[in-house]
């Protein structure tokens, strides 16, 4: 089969097209075809040896977490999954991921693909959208009434915080760039701040809840507004300041795990027309790297996907 994989830690280059082996899946999994995988960024920062000493990953490694296909072939003794059904899921970071015209998956990890939507559009989902999830429902406990600011409201995460909130009824506020402000109020932001000519910081108090998707100044700058009793979620990194240490200000830092409940959950508001992916580039296998590229900006609209086949 073709796959993008790398075979040293790198910048975008070290990622090549080859055939390799057709992987077999064990017990408790799948070997899916793959249609779509999402890019995020955590494949680039993989792809450049980030997180080499957590993750223990071996090399070399196709990256691509997101995935969206077709049950090809069940392991020994699996039940529940049926060849031929069309799933989408969060994949192991550890292991070989999407970015290949196969993969092998754990079964626990799928859930069927929103039927509303193509596997490009589902490919998109899983990562973020459970990162959304996790973060404020998992670990923020947002609750109805309740505000929430969402930092990148534009982002993979973000676009998907803002609707989950807003779905949850919660006051939102999204924080964007003047490019993407209106995107921002069109998925239903209550309360809109270009971050181009407004400091979010010198206009907001007492909010409940804070998704910070940026870290260093842009989360030094939010804990002063965030109520007593508050919380800040972090997805990139945490350093919870002696002020709001003081305030009773709780911060966490969330890394997202595969869910195969929530992602059910999150396809059924997608088909419901609650929520929906935005995609800003579909780009194909081969130009992985370009996708990782782009991904490395840290200014794409929604999610970037590549396509694998038709």
């Amino acid at each position: 089969m073709k796959a993008v994989r790398f075979a040293s830690y790198g910048g975008p280059e070290v990622l090549v097209q080859e055939e390799v082996p057709l992987p077999d899946p064990g017990p408790g999994e799948v070997l899916l075809r793959v249609h779509a995988a999402g890019v995020n960024p955590i494949d680039w920062k993989v792809r450049a040896g980030h997180l080499k000493e957590s993750l223990r990953s071996q090399l070399p490694l196709i990256p691509g977490w997101d995935v969206s296909g077709v049950v090809e072939k069940v392991g020994i003794g699996m039940v529940g999954v049926t060849e031929g059904e069309e799933v989408y899921g969060m994949m192991n970071f550890s292991r070989d991921g999407a970015y290949a015209e196969y993969a092998v998956a754990a079964a626990e990890d799928l859930a069927p693909k929103p039927s509303s939507l193509d596997h490009v559009h589902a490919a998109a989902v899983p990562l973020a959208a459970l990162t959304a999830w996790q973060g404020l429902f998992d670990v923020a406990d947002l609750r109805p009434g309740q505000s929430v600011l969402i930092h990148g409201a534009a982002g993979g995460v973000g676009h998907f915080a803002v609707q989950f909130a807003k779905w949850k009824g919660a006051w939102v506020i999204g924080t964007s760039s003047s490019r993407n402000i209106n995107v921002v109020g069109e998925l239903g932001a209550d309360e809109l701040i270009d971050y181009e000519k407004a400091a979010f910081d010198e206009v907001l108090s007492d909010v409940d809840v804070v998704l910070d998707t940026q870290g260093g100044e842009i989360q030094r700058r939010s804990w002063p507004v965030i109520r007593t009793g508050g919380t800040l979620v972090s997805t990139v990194s945490l350093s919870v300041s002696n002020s709001a240490a003081e305030r009773g200000v709780r911060g966490e830092l969330m890394l997202v795990r595969p869910d195969a409940n929530e992602l059910a959950q999150i396809a059924a508001l997608i088909d419901s027309g609650d929520v929906r992916p935005l995609v800003s580039n579909i780009i194909p296998l081969a130009e992985a790297a370009r996708a990782q590229q782009l991904s490395q900006t840290g200014h794409v609209r929604g999610k970037i996907v590549l396509r694998v086949r038709e």
